[in-house]
């Protein structure tokens, strides 16, 4: 039995966050420096995702991402990695990359073969003035490391105008011997996160920026692709666009997100959530709950995003802040 919306859209991917926390406190992802961490007893415990995983896999999920906040913070991290791990699901995690090192035997043993690693500038003084951490040699290295142990790495980089968009080429000449895939995302609206319309650098201001430098072609897109990849001929490695505000994929889209206090959120943007935690707590049937929500999907990005980026006013949205979400 698959998990199907009101559209036809099969939901076979889970991303599931660990947490809420994070060693990094970068502006476009937390609300502000005081921001309020989840008590642990209104988190999903261990035993719990693995239940919840089991049966979304139970119903037809094919790959489960593990995110955050910063997934790798968790205390328990390992023991919930390995438990995923055994499960007959794609794998996946995306990560800040800080803690790389310290986990690659539990990453390797669980058969992860992809990561994504968030990193928004080449620039180690912007690095530490967006995130105010001062880990950006540690974070290139573990993605050096990611490589030689032949795991995938994708470099997700969230470009925002005054901020880092001139270092969009440098990014793509960082592919030309290092087998990485860029993926240059659309700057997106969340609770309190300082989103403005004219700090977003569109998927066509991203592809004008490249093609004044470089010669690019198209790469054929795979099944419930959410961005448009590219390659530049001659490099190891490839880049692609994440257009959320100006070319959205929901038509395709087979995504489910489970927050880290156990709401299910049928879309990034949605507006309600269902509690699955209080109903698996209570020794619920908590399939029915996942179906109503999958059922009650919108056709497109929550329904709130339906006019041009340029005339959204974010003050009337209704959302989490990116990190409660998960992404």
């Amino acid at each position: 039995m698959m998990i199907q919306d009101s559209f036809g859209r099969i939901h076979d991917y889970l991303r599931i966050s660990l947490t809420d926390n994070c060693n990094f406190r970068c502006f476009y992802c937390m609300p502000d420096e005081h921001y309020d961490f989840t008590p642990a007893p209104l988190l999903m415990q261990a035993d719990e995702i693995i239940a919840l995983a089991k049966l979304f896999v139970a119903h037809g999920v094919k790959k489960i991402r593990l995110t955050g906040g910063e997934p790798l913070v968790r205390k328990d991290a390992a023991a919930i990695i390995s438990a995923l791990g055994q499960l007959p699901v794609e794998l996946v995690m995306t990560t800040n990359g800080s803690r790389i090192r310290e986990m690659m035997p539990v990453l390797a043993e669980a058969g992860i073969r992809t990561i994504n690693v968030s990193l928004d500038t080449l620039q180690e003084e912007k690095f530490l003035l967006a995130t105010r951490s001062k880990v950006y040699k540690r974070v290139r290295e573990n993605i050096d490391l990611l490589l030689d142990q032949g795991i995938a790495v994708k470099i997700n980089t969230v470009v925002m105008k005054g901020f880092n968009e001139a270092e969009i080429n440098d990014f793509i000449a960082w592919t030309k011997l290092t087998p990485v895939e860029i993926r240059f995302i659309e700057f997106m609206p969340f609770s309190d996160n300082r989103w403005r319309s004219d700090r977003v650098f569109s998927h066509q201001e991203i592809l004008g920026s490249i093609g004044r430098a470089y010669t690019y072609r198209s790469i054929e897109p795979r099944l419930n692709e959410t961005a448009r990849r590219f390659e530049v001929p001659g490099h190891q490695g490839s880049f692609a666009i994440i257009g959320t505000m100006t070319a959205p994929f929901c038509s395709t889209c087979n995504r489910m997100r489970l927050t880290a206090d156990g709401k299910l959120k049928n879309c990034l943007f949605s507006t309600g959530e269902t509690d699955l935690l209080q109903a698996l707590r209570a020794g619920e049937d908590v399939l029915p709950l996942i179906e109503s929500c999958i059922r009650q999907k919108k056709e497109a990005l929550g329904g709130q995003l339906d006019q041009h980026f340029e005339q959204l006013d974010a003050g009337l949205l209704k959302n989490r802040s990116m990190i409660t979400i998960g992404g």
